[in-house]
């Protein structure tokens, strides 16, 4: 598997129109791809979710979040600079055993930073009972993309108030509000007395940990940064935006 390299402070769109084209078009002598990226204050919601009903649409506005919806399933998730977004990318089309292994490679990655994280039937990796990722997969006519948040200083309060999950799912996970389920690794750290990794050294060391420390990068031409482009358009669909995916 190799790290591919993309440009930094693109929309989130952008990143997941990445994973549909690497995902369509193998990477040269390679078994897949992995990249980690950063967004600005962004909320983006599952394919099946009613926006109205996850997104709280005024804060979001007032505060110029950003709202997209994404093709893979899931549940609705604030990103900012203090998340770190992963993008896990095979040829394999058995989808679960893809999304099986990436669970493990993260909770093994993590648990050898001093975190004793564990996949939970919800899709969220887990530390001491509290959510510091959640993920989500897609099958797709050349594989299966996996994507995952991973919280290491976000603004909990901006994600407190931008996305509205109701008190059934809330009751669902046995906790009364989004703060009280989601920690960072920031504040893992310090109740752990753990030493602060920044967030390059984080980056750097997973890239190392998924992609077997692999010396080498791809750089997507000029000819497929214009097709990534061209599928980020799709994501920018009003249309889409608004209106969930039923099929």
């Amino acid at each position: 598997m190799l790290p591919i390299i993309l440009p930094e402070g693109r929309r989130l769109v952008f990143y997941l129109a990445a994973e549909e084209y690497f995902s369509q078009h193998a990477i040269p002598n390679s078994d897949g791809g992995f990249f980690l990226w950063q967004t600005r204050p962004t909320v983006i919601f599952g394919r099946h979710q009613v926006m109205e009903n996850e997104v709280n649409i005024p804060y979001c506005e007032e505060h110029k979040i950003e709202c997209y919806r994404r093709k893979s399933g899931g549940g609705c998730v604030y990103s900012d600079e203090g998340n770190l977004m992963l993008s896990y990318i095979s040829p394999s089309k058995h989808t679960q055993e893809v999304f099986q292994e990436f669970l493990d490679k993260f909770c093994e990655a993590l648990r050898a930073m001093g975190l004793p994280a564990v996949s939970s039937s919800h899709n969220d990796v887990l530390v001491d009972g509290r959510k510091i990722s959640g993920c989500a997969c897609m099958l797709t006519p050349g594989g299966s993309i996996v994507h995952g948040t991973f919280l290491l200083a976000s603004n909990v309060e901006a994600l407190q108030h931008a996305i509205t999950p109701s008190q059934e799912k809330l009751q669902k996970h046995g906790v009364e509000s989004v703060r009280q389920r989601v920690v960072t690794v920031e504040e893992l750290c310090k109740e752990k007395g753990l030493p602060w990794m920044t967030a390059k050294e984080i980056k750097e060391y997973l890239i190392g940990h998924f992609c077997n420390n692999c010396s080498l990068g791809y750089c997507p031409s000029p000819e497929e940064m214009a097709a990534i482009e061209a599928i980020e358009q799709t994501y920018l669909d009003p249309a889409f935006i608004r209106n969930p995916i039923t099929e």
